[in-house]
């Protein structure tokens, strides 16, 4: 048994638990080693299990924590310091920190799971399977959330689990892979179960819970590569309009999407000429165009999405703001002055705002990681017969938060069964299918246009339905079972 097998000095256990959570990464976009994520959880499991106390449980999951956050979002630092301007010591230490807080949640597992630790083998692994699942949704709204890395969008697409998606969402998928990788601990029980779980899940993904509506239409995703350090400076700011408009007129598309904050500048200081360009270019073509820009004024400023073209202009603007790069969270200002971010202070936008009527369809726009939180993303649904994502991920230069957040909407096209358009700024601009599985992409950090078709579709998902409902009944029921007192 592998709880044999465990190292018996705790030293060498922490050891473990940090390699183990640094190993967890590959089970995540670009590596996609999905199948890897139930025996990376299992060995967590073996070592909550072994554990000789509390304190000793909970060092395990603050371990395998760290391993797993500084190895899977230490892009951080290349935002605060190579693109903030932080001095590199105090980007580390404040990038460090982050993933310490994050590493909290793991830790805070295990200290659960060993102080009510069941009996029962089979009581163990519901209770670890609800644990782990149930504090990665706490990530998503405990001081705003960031459930950035959370287990279940290892299973994207083509992962077999990913038909549970429409069902119980990300969390649902965390749920499940928890439990599947506890249950390896015993494996004649544990292969089956796995094995039950991906049949399950291939013929779920075999269902179309929604269904076309309307003709294909033609999109045009417009991925300019400015480069983060020149988006604001004012030497580069015409150059960066006449890349824009050159890319739009010889790219014509029903839909066009530009990327988050594509013209920096507030949309009606632009040069009206510029902008009547614009509308001409996609018009021509009885088309719309939505690109990324600020609204308001220098007192109360948004982060925007603005539709113009045929169809009467609109805009939607950014409501789940980025702390400390789109507001400063109170007593950080100190921390926010050493660095050199431009427009740390947006507004928020209203908490409901309507689709986006543009092409002919209805469009539900959400910015930059945005799309982390899916019961958000819901709310324009089922209205909405296509999700679009403006993102700017130049902040984060050549790692591995572009191709982790392109999983991410993977998973909100499966979990909504509607297709997604990202455009972004240096990758990766991609269509993702209905399903979750990815249509089209660009290589990331060039100059191009991803052109297309997508048709929306209509009708909801039990996802959409109800959110986050169906994993934390299951999940209960998952505590609930694991409380069961045996009969003797």
């Amino acid at each position: 048994m592998l709880i044999s097998r465990l190292p018996e000095r705790a030293a060498r256990r922490l050891a473990l638990a940090a390699l183990t959570g640094a190993a967890g990464v590959l089970c995540f976009a670009p590596f996609g080693l999905f199948w890897l994520a139930p025996v990376v959880w299992l060995v967590l499991f073996a070592l909550f299990v072994a554990a000789d106390n509390t304190r000793q449980a909970a060092l395990n999951g603050l371990a395998f924590g760290l391993g797993f956050f500084l190895t899977g979002v230490s892009w951080v630092y290349v935002s605060l310091s190579v693109f903030g301007g932080m001095p590199w010591w105090l980007a580390g230490t404040a990038a460090f920190l982050f993933c310490a807080v994050l590493a909290l949640f793991p830790a805070l597992a295990g200290g659960l799971f060993k102080r009510w630790q069941p009996e029962a083998f089979w009581q163990q692994a519901l209770y670890f399977a609800a644990l782990i699942a149930t504090v990665d949704w706490i990530r998503t709204w405990l001081f705003t959330g960031f459930p950035w890395l959370a287990l279940g969008y290892s299973q994207a697409p083509p992962s077999p689990l990913a038909g549970f998606a429409p069902l119980l969402g990300v969390h649902g998928l965390s749920l499940l892979v928890a439990l599947a990788g506890a249950l390896l601990l015993r494996w004649r029980i544990g292969v089956p179960v796995l094995c039950i779980l991906a049949a399950g899940g291939f013929g779920l993904r075999q269902i179309e819970w929604t269904t076309p509506a309307g003709s294909p239409i033609s999109v045009a995703l417009v991925q300019g590569n400015v480069p983060q350090e020149m988006k604001f400076r004012p030497e580069a700011f015409f150059r960066t309009l006449d890349l824009y408009q050159q890319l739009i007129e010889q790219h014509p598309a029903q839909l066009t999407i530009l990327p988050e904050t594509a013209l920096p500048v507030f949309i009606d200081q632009l040069p009206p000429e510029y902008v009547q360009a614009l509308q001409r270019s996609v018009r021509a073509h009885g088309g719309d165009l939505i690109t990324g820009t600020l609204t308001g004024d220098l007192d109360h400023y948004w982060n925007s999405a603005v539709s113009l073209g045929t169809s009467p202009s609109q805009v939607y603007s950014k409501q789940h703001l980025v702390p400390f790069g789109e507001f400063i969270p109170a007593g950080f200002a100190w921390i926010m002055a050493q660095a050199n971010i431009p427009l740390s202070a947006f507004s928020r936008g209203p908490e409901s705002q309507p689709p986006l009527a543009v092409a002919g369809q209805h469009v539900a726009v959400n910015i930059c990681y945005e799309d982390v939180f899916g019961e958000e993303i819901i709310r324009a649904l089922p209205q909405a017969g296509i999700l679009a994502n403006l993102s700017n991920t130049a902040w984060f230069g050549h790692s591995l938060a572009q191709p982790q957040h392109l999983q991410i909407a993977q998973l909100r096209a499966a979990e909504t069964g509607r297709p997604m358009l990202r455009a972004t700024n240096t990758g990766m601009t991609a269509i993702v299918a209905a399903g979750g599985d990815i249509q089209a992409v660009l290589p990331a950090f060039t100059t191009g246009v991803l052109q297309g078709e997508v048709v929306a579709r209509s009708g909801t998902t039990p996802f959409i339905r109800y959110g986050n409902y169906g994993f934390l009944l299951l999940a209960g029921l998952f505590m609930l079972a694991s409380r069961w007192p045996r009969r003797r």
